[in-house]
């Protein structure tokens, strides 16, 4: 989860299998050496016009805009609340840091303390759907930065009770360190689908098998940098075409082969981090600035 980036406003993941409850319990292994070789290797002012070739046939550039980024789109907007970042600390491989937020607000929800469908058990898809007709919360961020989260959620009119869904991309404490601010929201940490209350909901999700929240809107099973647990969030029908919420299955735009070095399951990873990069045109990594994706000719995935 560790590289440069800058903060531009204002344990490790736990798994479960068809909605049971297991949480890890293991923390994130600082690797100091690793660390320091990434700091010397990506500075922190990368320029912007500066591409990366993911593959011969894949490039991209950052997007472009001032922080809190919005997106309109079809069923739901995208705005980029808080960008995440890592930033080196002494020589001993320290390193401050935390991940993105970002909200998706349905384009039928009203402000002023609207909240959408209470989600109701135990049919899961409806369940489901329900969290996600009001603001849906990707990641929180950590716990020192709450208050920051708080005042960019007010500035765009919505409030801890009216959220309705919080999306926990995998269970580091740079991503779900503020969850305890949203009681009145449905919780899908990694593979842990759970109603307020502590009512849990089998549902199914692998990495065939998504799943659907709204119009456009879904969850895949993108697992890799903390195991089998990550999740994405997938949103087609933007002004900017397919939006993917990739918490840490990309670190940042230009995060080359070097997360590997932080991933738990880099096979799995790769494999998760081809499958977004075929299917998006903006990717909101876990701690950088979001960035378009262009397909060329050669790949299939190209419109």
């Amino acid at each position: 989860m560790m590289f440069h980036y800058r903060f531009r406003t204002a344990g490790r993941a736990g798994s479960s299998q068809h909605g049971r409850r297991h949480f890890g319990t293991s923390l994130p292994r600082y690797r100091s050496r690793e660390r320091s070789k990434i700091s010397e290797a990506f500075p922190a002012c990368t320029p912007p016009s500066r591409l990366l070739v993911m593959n011969s046939r894949v490039r991209t550039e950052p997007l472009l805009g001032d922080f809190p980024l919005s997106i309109p789109g079809d069923s739901y907007s995208v705005v980029v609340l808080l960008q995440g970042y890592s930033e080196p600390q002494g020589t001993e491989g320290a390193q401050r840091a935390d991940g993105s937020v970002t909200l998706l607000l349905p384009t039928t929800w009203k402000s002023q303390g609207a909240r959408g469908e209470a989600p109701a058990g135990p049919d899961t898809q409806r369940a489901l759907e329900q969290a996600a007709s009001g603001p849906v919360l990707v990641d929180t961020g950590g716990p020192w930065a709450r208050d920051a989260l708080l005042a960019a959620l007010a500035a765009h009119g919505v409030t801890p009770d009216a959220v309705t869904l919080v999306v926990g991309t995998h269970g580091h404490s740079d991503h779900v360190g503020s969850l305890g601010a949203f009681p009145r929201a449905a919780l899908l940490v990694s593979h842990d689908f759970c109603l307020p209350g502590g009512l849990y909901l089998p549902h199914g999700l692998s990495e065939a098998r998504p799943l659907r929240l709204g119009p456009g809107l879904e969850i895949w099973a993108t697992p890799g940098h903390a195991g089998l647990g990550d999740v994405s969030v997938v949103l087609a029908g933007t002004s900017v075409g397919t939006v993917v919420v990739a918490g840490d299955v990309f670190e940042r735009e230009h995060d080359g082969d070097t997360w590997r070095q932080l991933s738990e399951d880099p096979e799995a990873q790769e494999r998760s981090r081809q499958r977004v990069l075929a299917a998006a045109d903006v990717i909101v990594p876990g701690h950088g600035g979001p960035f378009r994706v262009f397909r060329g000719p050669g790949d299939p995935s190209a419109s």
